[in-house]
């Protein structure tokens, strides 16, 4: 069961791209086709975010609360993620029916945050990781040149830095569902920022998961 969890189009890419080379999943890569992220079995760890009232809250401790779809993208100014975003808000009562919370983390400030959530009527939770804990330690992050990291300024967007850091990071558009262990139940991982999950794919994704555990608590 969790072979057909792992839908996801990194692991085709990871064949491919990835391979031999052994990456350090907090590093910070300059293509997102060699990301590394958390795989199917393995721990969420430990780190403080913030809500979009900047009140900070330890991630652990609130997956201990409920199963969680974890949904990481790249901003509110990324028209691809405005469309996810949506495409999640009207599956969310689904979502919510299966006893999940849902979170949706970029690293946005606070602010931005509300902005989006106003903007686009959201009814579930997003989180600001706007020190980039999050997409460094779920191995999602990658640099952006500065002629696309101009392109995103120009269009109102803005994106964050590591301290130290003279480039930009962005996270690879992710979506990860965990246990209440914090325990990765599924992945889905495209270094293509254009496409997504779908939603029905997502909802499947999230019945399964909660299926296996059912199955593995017997």
């Amino acid at each position: 069961m969790k072979r057909i969890l792992q839908l996801t189009f990194f692991i085709l890419l990871a064949s491919l791209s990835i391979g031999a080379i052994a990456l350090d999943r907090t590093q910070v890569v300059d293509d997102p086709n060699h990301v590394s992220p958390l795989l199917i079995g393995q721990n969420a760890p430990e780190m403080t975010l913030f809500s979009s009232d900047g009140t900070p809250f330890s991630l652990r401790q609130k997956l201990a609360q409920k199963p969680t779809i974890l949904l990481f993208y790249r901003g509110g100014w990324c028209p691809f993620c405005n469309a996810q975003l949506s495409q999640i808000q009207e599956i969310e009562e689904d979502i919510v029916a299966m006893d999940y919370q849902l979170l949706a983390i970029s690293p946005d400030t606070p602010s931005a945050l509300q902005k989006t959530s106003k903007d686009r009527k959201l009814g579930y939770e997003l989180v600001s990781d706007y020190q980039l804990k999050a997409t460094r330690q779920f191995g999602l992050a990658f640099h952006i040149s500065d002629e696309y990291n101009q392109k995103v300024k120009s269009i109102g967007g803005k994106t964050a830095r590591l301290a130290g850091d003279d480039k930009s990071t962005l996270p690879v558009p992710a979506v990860f569902i965990l246990d209440t262990d914090g325990v990765v139940q599924f992945q889905y991982v495209n270094p293509n920022y254009k496409v997504r999950i779908k939603p029905e794919l997502l909802l499947t994704a999230a019945k399964l998961a909660l299926e296996d555990k059912e199955v593995e608590g017997k």
